[in-house]
């Protein structure tokens, strides 16, 4: 958009976030006077365009004053979104659906649910409320009877009409929707985080053929499992910028960055 605007344009958008020091913007003379003036500058004009247009820039102009805004609250100083908020690089599927049944079982850790789907803002709920608005609830229900490979056939395009990202990708089916794993179902994800609300409850959960035949399907074991969500939900402070349930994946990263090692966020899996 930005490419087809005139250098005119381009420069009072500019000055409309960025207004120069000492230049009265209610007087339109005096605005007219620095477009002109900066319009002799090409130079200057083509490097406010490209930012202009550059979504990393849209991003450091927002996070900019609110950070001076919250820092001056805090009475702190330094990057607001390095102390607040951390970026971890996932490696493999289970930690994938890790992280996905962390977020759903969020709510039982802290215990203001019961259930997984009795937390009002999670995934988990929202796709059992899909099911059922769709009144699919007979084949979501075959599909907990069957294997995880059947599971998946007999679903079908349950989720396709959702909001959320569907669980099962079935681009190769001929969906236009990408979904986080192939051949894994909503049934499969639900089994899974049941039995793992099973053992935030009590600690222990007899672990089914289904369940473990799930836990093996996303290359881990029940008790990698056990122990990244363990880590998840009960540790107040990850530390890592990673997160796998496979050794080998951070020996990889290690490897590609130059380093001995880097921290897991799952803990030792």
């Amino acid at each position: 958009m930005a490419a087809g605007w005139s250098d005119e344009e381009v420069l009072r958008r500019w000055i409309a976030i960025y207004p120069p020091r000492g230049l009265d913007m209610q007087s339109p003379e005096e605005v007219k006077a620095w477009v002109d003036q900066q319009c002799r500058n090409p130079g200057r004009v083509g490097t406010i365009r490209e930012r202009l247009s550059d979504l990393g820039w849209f991003m450091k102009a927002i996070k900019e004053p609110l950070s001076r805004l919250a820092n001056k609250e805090d009475n702190c100083r330094g990057t607001f979104w390095e102390a607040r908020y951390k970026s971890i690089a996932i490696l493999d599927e289970a930690a994938l659906l890790a992280t996905c049944a962390y977020i759903d079982l969020n709510p039982l850790a802290a215990g203001i649910a019961k259930l997984p789907e009795d937390s009002l803002h999670t995934s988990i709920r929202q796709r059992i409320r899909h099911v059922r608005k769709m009144n699919a609830l007979a084949r979501l229900q075959a599909a907990f009877q069957a294997g995880s490979s059947a599971a998946a056939q007999l679903e079908g395009n349950i989720e396709q009409l959702h909001w959320l990202c569907p669980l099962q990708d079935r681009r190769g089916q001929g969906s236009t929707r990408e979904g986080l794993l192939v051949g894994f179902s909503l049934s499969g994800y639900l089994q899974l985080v049941d039995w793992t609300a099973r053992l935030c409850r009590s600690g222990r959960a007899r672990l089914s053929r289904k369940v473990a035949a799930i836990i093996e399907r996303i290359g881990a074991s029940a008790a990698t499992w056990n122990n990244a969500m363990n880590h998840l939900l009960h540790k107040t402070r990850w530390l890592g910028n990673y997160c796998t349930t496979r050794p080998e994946r951070l020996k990889a990263v290690a490897l590609r960055l130059g380093r001995h090692r880097v921290e897991n966020a799952f803990g030792c899996v």
